[in-house]
């Protein structure tokens, strides 16, 4: 926009500077050519209220483009301060509840127990980080456009189990699909919105909840920007346990952080304080293969275009080598922020 811009300045400017050199002829000419020079001069008029028009619509757009845009911000930012909203007013209900549990205690001259108060303090640290995914990781359809291309590793007839399930997009796109799925999620806040979206959720640890399922009873197991929550341990534990409950011929699919992006890292990575260690792509690879998945995949996703560096014109050798730099930081610098691997059970 910026060069259409000045491209039709510069004509304008053209315009300007041919139609003082037209009434500069015109004062040196005699009256015999004074009738055509004047013809002429309208012409040269007409020419520069045209390139103004067309200079002045450009500018207009523009303008009304930076307005939509500064709108759709807007209406984004108060999309996620209202989910906010109704997300706290539901669980100050239910604190109220406890509240006067507690009131009607201590009016009998009861001490309440640690664990009765300590219990009014979970729900506001499971809002708060649901407000934190509803600010930072964007709405339900965007994070349903970026989970979308994994829903075809987990063909009909099996019931898929979503770790980590948070606000249940994943599940909301399996269901749509016809594929039986399931969640679960330690955050209470999340499984009440998976339960009012008439998903099939449930609060609990993600270990304690795949115990619970018979060995090879799934047909499918997947889980989005959880584990670098994890300690190694707890993560080991996990990929074994998957393995035990998915049926022969059952997916895992494990999508994290890029670490090998830079960008990731200090944009998306590091934005969360709750993230306990970025996970190497082949790292996590070895580690599937050793609990005896096969057919180890490592496939990147939401690739970082406009934040790239640009190639240099030319053909010559200098700037081929400095290309190639540059090719080399880009994939050091914006590679894919995501990366997930899929394990297949034999």
């Amino acid at each position: 926009m910026r060069r259409t811009l000045e491209k039709l300045a510069q004509e304008r400017q053209e315009k300007e500077q041919e139609l003082a050199r037209r009434l500069d002829e015109i004062r040196q000419k005699g009256k015999k050519d004074l009738v055509a020079s004047f013809e002429d001069l309208i012409r040269q008029i007409i020419a520069l209220v045209d390139a103004k028009d067309k200079e002045w619509d450009a500018l207009g757009s523009n303008h009304v483009g930076l307005i939509f845009k500064s709108l759709e911000w807007r209406v984004d930012k108060l999309a996620a301060e209202s989910e906010d909203a109704k997300l706290l007013m539901k669980k100050f209900l239910l604190l109220r509840e406890k509240l006067d549990r507690l009131l009607a205690a201590l009016e009998e001259k009861k001490l309440p127990q640690p664990e009765e108060v300590r219990a009014l303090l979970v729900p506001l640290e499971d809002w708060r980080y649901t407000a934190f995914e509803n600010r930072f990781r964007g709405r339900d359809d965007e994070v349903k456009k970026q989970l979308r291309d994994y829903v075809p590793y987990f063909p009909k007839g099996g019931m898929v189990l979503d770790l980590g399930c948070g606000r249940g997009e994943f599940l909301e796109l399996l269901g749509e699909g016809g594929i039986e799925a399931a969640g679960v999620d330690s955050n209470a806040q999340m499984v009440d919105i998976c339960l009012d979206k008439g998903l099939r959720c449930e609060k609990g640890d993600l270990l304690e909840s795949l115990a619970d399922r018979p060995d090879g009873a799934l047909g499918g197991i997947f889980s989005s920007q959880v584990i670098e929550h994890l300690p190694p341990a707890y993560l080991k534990k996990l990929i074994e346990m998957c393995r035990r409950k998915l049926a022969p011929g059952g997916t895992l699919v494990l999508e994290t952080v890029n670490p090998l992006s830079v960008f990731a890292l200090v944009q998306v990575y590091y934005l969360d304080l709750s993230h306990r260690n970025p996970i190497h792509p082949q790292a996590l690879k070895f580690m599937l293969e050793a609990a005896g998945f096969e057919d180890v995949e490592i496939k990147y996703s939401s690739p970082l275009e406009s934040e790239k560096l640009q190639p240099l014109p030319g053909a010559d050798e200098r700037t081929a080598v400095l290309n190639r730099n540059i090719d080399s930081l880009n994939e050091l610098l914006f590679g894919p922020v995501n990366y997930a691997a899929v394990a297949r059970r034999r």
